[in-house]
Protein backbone atom coordinates (compact mmCIF):
# COMPACT_ATOMS: atom_id res chain seq x y z
CA UNK A 1 0.00 0.00 0.00
CA UNK A 2 0.96 3.35 -1.02
CA UNK A 3 1.38 5.81 1.71
CA UNK A 4 3.46 9.47 2.07
CA UNK A 5 6.43 8.01 3.53
CA UNK A 6 6.87 5.56 1.22
CA UNK A 7 7.35 8.03 -1.92
CA UNK A 8 9.10 10.34 0.41
CA UNK A 9 11.33 7.50 0.53
CA UNK A 10 11.71 6.51 -3.18
CA UNK A 11 12.33 9.94 -4.02
CA UNK A 12 15.35 10.54 -1.67
CA UNK A 13 16.71 6.73 -3.05
CA UNK A 14 16.07 8.58 -6.95
CA UNK A 15 18.00 11.52 -5.92
CA UNK A 16 21.02 9.38 -4.12
CA UNK A 17 21.55 7.87 -7.17
CA UNK A 18 21.16 10.75 -9.66
CA UNK A 19 24.06 12.02 -7.13
CA UNK A 20 25.84 9.46 -7.56
CA UNK A 21 26.07 9.10 -11.79
CA UNK A 22 27.01 12.51 -11.89
CA UNK A 23 29.66 12.15 -9.52
CA UNK A 24 30.92 9.21 -11.30
CA UNK A 25 30.65 11.74 -14.67
CA UNK A 26 32.53 14.15 -13.07
CA UNK A 27 34.83 11.78 -11.73
CA UNK A 28 35.61 10.08 -15.14
CA UNK A 29 35.72 13.74 -17.07
CA UNK A 30 38.66 14.37 -14.64
CA UNK A 31 40.26 11.37 -15.12
CA UNK A 32 39.89 11.80 -18.80
CA UNK A 33 41.81 15.14 -18.66
CA UNK A 34 44.50 14.49 -16.56
CA UNK A 35 45.42 10.88 -18.28
CA UNK A 36 45.07 13.50 -21.51
CA UNK A 37 47.58 16.44 -19.79
CA UNK A 38 49.95 13.03 -18.33
CA UNK A 39 50.12 11.99 -21.68
CA UNK A 40 50.53 15.62 -23.21
CA UNK A 41 53.47 16.25 -20.84
CA UNK A 42 54.77 12.81 -21.73
CA UNK A 43 55.00 13.40 -25.20
CA UNK A 44 56.47 16.67 -24.94
CA UNK A 45 59.45 15.82 -22.34
CA UNK A 46 60.06 13.28 -25.23
CA UNK A 47 60.29 15.18 -27.42
CA UNK A 48 62.34 17.98 -25.93
CA UNK A 49 64.36 14.87 -24.82
CA UNK A 50 65.09 14.02 -28.45
CA UNK A 51 65.86 17.76 -29.68
CA UNK A 52 68.35 17.99 -27.02
CA UNK A 53 70.06 14.63 -27.80
CA UNK A 54 69.82 15.47 -31.89
CA UNK A 55 71.35 18.94 -30.60
CA UNK A 56 74.12 17.41 -29.28
CA UNK A 57 74.65 15.38 -31.96
CA UNK A 58 75.01 18.07 -34.44
CA UNK A 59 76.78 20.36 -32.23
CA UNK A 60 79.20 17.20 -32.57
CA UNK A 61 79.52 16.57 -36.10
CA UNK A 62 80.21 20.65 -36.56
CA UNK A 63 83.09 20.00 -34.57
CA UNK A 64 84.03 16.92 -36.11
CA UNK A 65 83.62 18.49 -39.53
CA UNK A 66 85.77 21.38 -38.39
CA UNK A 67 88.83 19.17 -37.41
CA UNK A 68 88.18 16.85 -40.84
CA UNK A 69 88.48 20.24 -42.58
CA UNK A 70 91.66 21.06 -41.06
CA UNK A 71 93.54 18.42 -41.81
CA UNK A 72 91.89 18.38 -45.38
CA UNK A 73 93.23 21.99 -45.52
CA UNK A 74 96.81 20.65 -44.35
CA UNK A 75 97.23 17.60 -46.17
CA UNK A 76 94.39 16.82 -48.59
CA UNK A 77 95.65 13.38 -49.69
CA UNK A 78 94.56 12.67 -45.57
CA UNK A 79 90.59 13.11 -46.16
CA UNK A 80 90.62 12.80 -49.78
CA UNK A 81 86.45 11.95 -51.09
CA UNK A 82 85.22 13.13 -47.52
CA UNK A 83 85.02 17.08 -48.18
CA UNK A 84 85.27 17.32 -51.86
CA UNK A 85 81.36 18.07 -51.95
CA UNK A 86 79.14 19.88 -50.24
CA UNK A 87 77.30 17.73 -47.85
CA UNK A 88 78.28 14.76 -46.44
CA UNK A 89 77.51 11.86 -43.56
CA UNK A 90 78.46 11.05 -40.70
CA UNK A 91 77.14 8.14 -38.40
CA UNK A 92 76.91 8.13 -34.09
CA UNK A 93 76.03 5.03 -32.13
CA UNK A 94 73.01 7.14 -30.84
CA UNK A 95 72.27 8.52 -34.46
CA UNK A 96 73.66 10.61 -37.74
CA UNK A 97 74.43 13.65 -39.23
CA UNK A 98 74.46 15.38 -42.60
CA UNK A 99 77.23 18.37 -42.59
CA UNK A 100 77.20 21.06 -45.35
CA UNK A 101 80.68 22.80 -45.76
CA UNK A 102 79.74 26.26 -46.99
CA UNK A 103 82.86 28.70 -47.96
CA UNK A 104 81.75 32.35 -47.81
CA UNK A 105 83.33 32.46 -50.97
CA UNK A 106 80.03 31.33 -52.13
CA UNK A 107 78.61 34.69 -50.95
CA UNK A 108 78.90 38.15 -52.53
CA UNK A 109 81.16 40.60 -50.31
CA UNK A 110 78.66 43.19 -49.46
CA UNK A 111 81.07 46.08 -48.35
CA UNK A 112 82.79 45.85 -51.99
CA UNK A 113 80.85 45.05 -54.84
CA UNK A 114 79.45 47.11 -57.39
CA UNK A 115 75.81 48.71 -57.32
CA UNK A 116 74.71 46.76 -60.65
CA UNK A 117 75.81 43.57 -58.91
CA UNK A 118 73.41 43.73 -56.22
CA UNK A 119 70.72 45.08 -58.20
CA UNK A 120 70.72 41.77 -60.03
CA UNK A 121 71.06 40.23 -57.14
CA UNK A 122 68.07 41.45 -55.90
CA UNK A 123 66.16 40.71 -58.36
CA UNK A 124 67.23 37.56 -58.85
CA UNK A 125 65.44 37.24 -55.47
CA UNK A 126 62.35 38.29 -56.49
CA UNK A 127 62.49 42.00 -56.29
CA UNK A 128 60.90 44.30 -58.45
CA UNK A 129 63.29 46.63 -60.30
CA UNK A 130 62.31 49.63 -58.65
CA UNK A 131 63.02 48.41 -55.52
CA UNK A 132 65.96 46.47 -56.48
CA UNK A 133 67.40 50.13 -57.66
CA UNK A 134 66.13 51.63 -54.23
CA UNK A 135 67.57 48.90 -52.13
CA UNK A 136 71.15 48.76 -54.15
CA UNK A 137 71.51 52.47 -53.36
CA UNK A 138 70.85 52.09 -50.23
CA UNK A 139 73.60 50.12 -49.73
CA UNK A 140 75.98 51.88 -51.53
CA UNK A 141 74.97 54.94 -49.26
CA UNK A 142 75.00 52.94 -46.05
CA UNK A 143 78.33 51.49 -46.63
CA UNK A 144 80.15 54.74 -48.17
CA UNK A 145 82.37 57.52 -46.16
CA UNK A 146 80.26 61.21 -45.61
CA UNK A 147 82.22 64.19 -44.10
CA UNK A 148 80.70 65.67 -41.00
CA UNK A 149 77.20 67.28 -41.69
CA UNK A 150 76.59 65.91 -45.07
CA UNK A 151 73.59 64.28 -45.45
CA UNK A 152 71.48 62.38 -47.78
CA UNK A 153 67.68 61.58 -48.60
CA UNK A 154 68.48 58.25 -46.45
CA UNK A 155 69.72 59.93 -43.53
CA UNK A 156 66.90 61.83 -43.65
CA UNK A 157 64.59 58.47 -44.03
CA UNK A 158 66.80 57.23 -40.85
CA UNK A 159 66.24 60.22 -38.45
CA UNK A 160 62.39 60.09 -39.12
CA UNK A 161 62.15 56.66 -37.70
CA UNK A 162 60.88 56.13 -34.14
CA UNK A 163 63.08 55.57 -32.32
CA UNK A 164 65.82 57.63 -34.95
CA UNK A 165 69.26 56.50 -35.72
CA UNK A 166 72.27 56.78 -37.99
CA UNK A 167 73.61 55.21 -40.71
CA UNK A 168 77.11 53.95 -40.05
CA UNK A 169 78.65 55.18 -43.33
CA UNK A 170 81.36 52.31 -42.96
CA UNK A 171 81.77 49.22 -43.84
CA UNK A 172 79.39 46.42 -42.89
CA UNK A 173 81.01 44.81 -39.22
CA UNK A 174 77.67 42.40 -39.18
CA UNK A 175 75.35 41.02 -41.79
CA UNK A 176 72.55 41.74 -39.77
CA UNK A 177 73.18 45.71 -40.06
CA UNK A 178 71.40 44.85 -43.48
CA UNK A 179 68.23 44.57 -41.31
CA UNK A 180 68.19 48.96 -40.49
CA UNK A 181 69.01 49.71 -44.76
CA UNK A 182 65.88 51.40 -45.94
CA UNK A 183 63.69 48.58 -47.87
CA UNK A 184 65.52 45.45 -46.75
CA UNK A 185 62.38 43.82 -44.85
CA UNK A 186 63.01 40.55 -42.94
CA UNK A 187 61.63 38.27 -45.75
CA UNK A 188 63.88 40.15 -48.05
CA UNK A 189 67.10 39.23 -45.62
CA UNK A 190 65.90 35.76 -44.10
CA UNK A 191 63.88 34.66 -47.30
CA UNK A 192 60.48 33.26 -47.53
CA UNK A 193 58.59 30.92 -48.99
CA UNK A 194 56.55 31.43 -52.56
CA UNK A 195 53.55 29.36 -54.25
CA UNK A 196 55.08 26.89 -56.79
CA UNK A 197 52.07 26.15 -59.16
CA UNK A 198 53.81 23.88 -61.31
CA UNK A 199 54.42 21.59 -58.09
CA UNK A 200 53.44 17.78 -59.29
CA UNK A 201 51.27 16.23 -57.20
CA UNK A 202 51.96 14.88 -54.08
CA UNK A 203 55.06 17.70 -54.11
CA UNK A 204 54.78 21.04 -51.68
CA UNK A 205 52.72 23.63 -53.31
CA UNK A 206 55.36 26.19 -51.39
CA UNK A 207 59.03 26.49 -52.40
CA UNK A 208 61.31 28.55 -50.06
CA UNK A 209 62.90 31.54 -51.92
CA UNK A 210 66.51 32.33 -50.45
CA UNK A 211 67.27 35.97 -48.98
CA UNK A 212 70.41 38.38 -48.36
CA UNK A 213 71.24 36.26 -45.80
CA UNK A 214 72.11 33.58 -48.12
CA UNK A 215 74.03 35.46 -50.35
CA UNK A 216 76.28 38.46 -48.90
CA UNK A 217 78.81 38.13 -46.61
CA UNK A 218 81.12 41.29 -44.61
CA UNK A 219 84.49 38.52 -45.13
CA UNK A 220 85.35 39.86 -48.30
CA UNK A 221 89.13 40.28 -49.33
CA UNK A 222 91.56 37.15 -50.05
CA UNK A 223 91.57 35.04 -53.10
CA UNK A 224 89.04 36.46 -55.40
CA UNK A 225 85.75 34.80 -56.95
CA UNK A 226 82.42 32.55 -55.90
CA UNK A 227 82.86 28.80 -54.80
CA UNK A 228 80.49 27.58 -58.12
CA UNK A 229 79.79 24.23 -56.01
CA UNK A 230 78.02 26.31 -53.30
CA UNK A 231 76.93 29.67 -54.35
CA UNK A 232 72.89 30.02 -54.73
CA UNK A 233 71.77 30.74 -58.07
CA UNK A 234 70.58 34.11 -57.43
CA UNK A 235 74.39 34.85 -56.36
CA UNK A 236 75.40 33.29 -59.77
CA UNK A 237 72.98 35.12 -61.72
CA UNK A 238 74.16 38.28 -59.76
CA UNK A 239 77.55 37.68 -61.35
CA UNK A 240 76.54 37.50 -64.79
CA UNK A 241 75.66 34.15 -65.69
CA UNK A 242 72.14 33.99 -67.41
CA UNK A 243 69.23 32.15 -65.27
CA UNK A 244 69.57 29.13 -67.41
CA UNK A 245 73.04 28.61 -67.17
CA UNK A 246 72.73 29.42 -63.26
CA UNK A 247 70.18 26.65 -63.46
CA UNK A 248 71.91 24.33 -65.33
CA UNK A 249 74.99 24.19 -62.64
CA UNK A 250 72.83 24.09 -60.07
CA UNK A 251 71.40 21.06 -61.66
CA UNK A 252 74.86 19.88 -62.84
CA UNK A 253 76.46 20.00 -59.12
CA UNK A 254 73.31 17.67 -57.33
CA UNK A 255 75.04 14.64 -59.73
CA UNK A 256 78.47 15.29 -58.11
CA UNK A 257 81.00 18.33 -57.04
CA UNK A 258 82.95 20.24 -60.02
CA UNK A 259 85.94 19.86 -60.29
CA UNK A 260 89.04 21.83 -61.03
CA UNK A 261 89.34 20.14 -64.56
CA UNK A 262 85.77 20.34 -65.30
CA UNK A 263 86.04 24.40 -64.82
CA UNK A 264 86.95 26.07 -68.12
CA UNK A 265 84.78 24.04 -69.97
CA UNK A 266 81.87 25.83 -67.46
CA UNK A 267 83.79 29.16 -67.89
CA UNK A 268 83.32 28.86 -71.75
CA UNK A 269 79.96 29.20 -71.23
CA UNK A 270 79.70 31.90 -68.52
CA UNK A 271 80.96 34.89 -71.01
CA UNK A 272 82.16 38.14 -68.81
CA UNK A 273 81.38 36.64 -65.89
CA UNK A 274 83.95 33.60 -66.48
CA UNK A 275 86.51 35.31 -64.29
CA UNK A 276 84.71 35.51 -61.42
CA UNK A 277 84.18 31.48 -61.51
CA UNK A 278 85.93 29.33 -59.30
CA UNK A 279 86.39 25.73 -57.22
CA UNK A 280 86.85 25.95 -53.16
CA UNK A 281 87.03 28.25 -50.54
CA UNK A 282 89.41 30.52 -48.71
CA UNK A 283 89.86 30.77 -44.64
CA UNK A 284 86.39 31.21 -43.29
CA UNK A 285 83.45 28.47 -43.93
CA UNK A 286 80.27 28.05 -42.14
CA UNK A 287 79.80 23.89 -41.17
CA UNK A 288 75.76 23.37 -40.39
CA UNK A 289 74.64 19.84 -39.41
CA UNK A 290 71.53 18.32 -39.42
CA UNK A 291 71.18 15.25 -37.06
CA UNK A 292 68.19 12.78 -36.05
CA UNK A 293 68.12 10.57 -33.32
CA UNK A 294 68.20 6.81 -33.35
CA UNK A 295 65.47 5.00 -31.85
CA UNK A 296 65.63 1.90 -29.74
CA UNK A 297 64.16 0.00 -33.20
CA UNK A 298 67.47 1.44 -35.57
CA UNK A 299 65.13 3.76 -37.27
CA UNK A 300 65.36 7.23 -37.22
CA UNK A 301 63.18 9.86 -35.24
CA UNK A 302 61.21 12.35 -37.07
CA UNK A 303 62.59 15.25 -35.43
CA UNK A 304 65.54 16.85 -36.75
CA UNK A 305 67.84 19.59 -35.18
CA UNK A 306 70.27 21.99 -36.94
CA UNK A 307 73.06 23.80 -35.54
CA UNK A 308 76.24 25.91 -37.63
CA UNK A 309 79.29 27.73 -36.72
CA UNK A 310 81.35 29.66 -38.84
CA UNK A 311 84.87 29.03 -38.02
CA UNK A 312 88.49 30.76 -39.67
CA UNK A 313 91.23 28.77 -39.96
CA UNK A 314 93.92 30.65 -38.46
CA UNK A 315 97.59 30.26 -40.51
CA UNK A 316 100.43 28.66 -38.50
CA UNK A 317 101.75 30.76 -34.91
CA UNK A 318 97.78 31.28 -34.09
CA UNK A 319 97.52 29.76 -30.41
CA UNK A 320 94.90 28.02 -32.47
CA UNK A 321 94.04 27.17 -35.52
CA UNK A 322 90.62 26.85 -35.90
CA UNK A 323 88.40 30.17 -34.28
CA UNK A 324 84.91 29.93 -33.93
CA UNK A 325 83.40 33.41 -35.55
CA UNK A 326 79.59 32.91 -34.69
CA UNK A 327 77.44 29.73 -33.55
CA UNK A 328 73.99 29.45 -34.31
CA UNK A 329 72.56 27.27 -31.84
CA UNK A 330 69.03 27.16 -34.15
CA UNK A 331 69.82 27.01 -37.72
CA UNK A 332 67.92 26.40 -40.78
CA UNK A 333 68.64 24.20 -44.03
CA UNK A 334 67.56 23.02 -47.45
Amino acid sequence: MWTREAGVHRGRRGSALLAVLWLSAALAAIAFSLSNTVRGETDRAATASEGLRSYYIAAGAVEDAAIRLLRFREDPRTQQGVLVGTVFHLEFPEGAADVEVIPEASRLDINGERPETLFRLLQALGVDPERSREVALAVLDWRTVRPPGVFSEFDSYYLSQVPSFHARHASFQEIEELLLVRGVTPDLFYGTYVPNPNAPAGQPRLVRRGGLADCVSVFGGGQPGIDVNTARPEVLEAIGLSPDLAAMVAERRRVGPITQAQLPELMQQAGPAAPRLRVGGNTIYTLRATARLRLAGGQFSDLKRTVAAQVKYMPPGYDSPIHILRWYDTAWSD
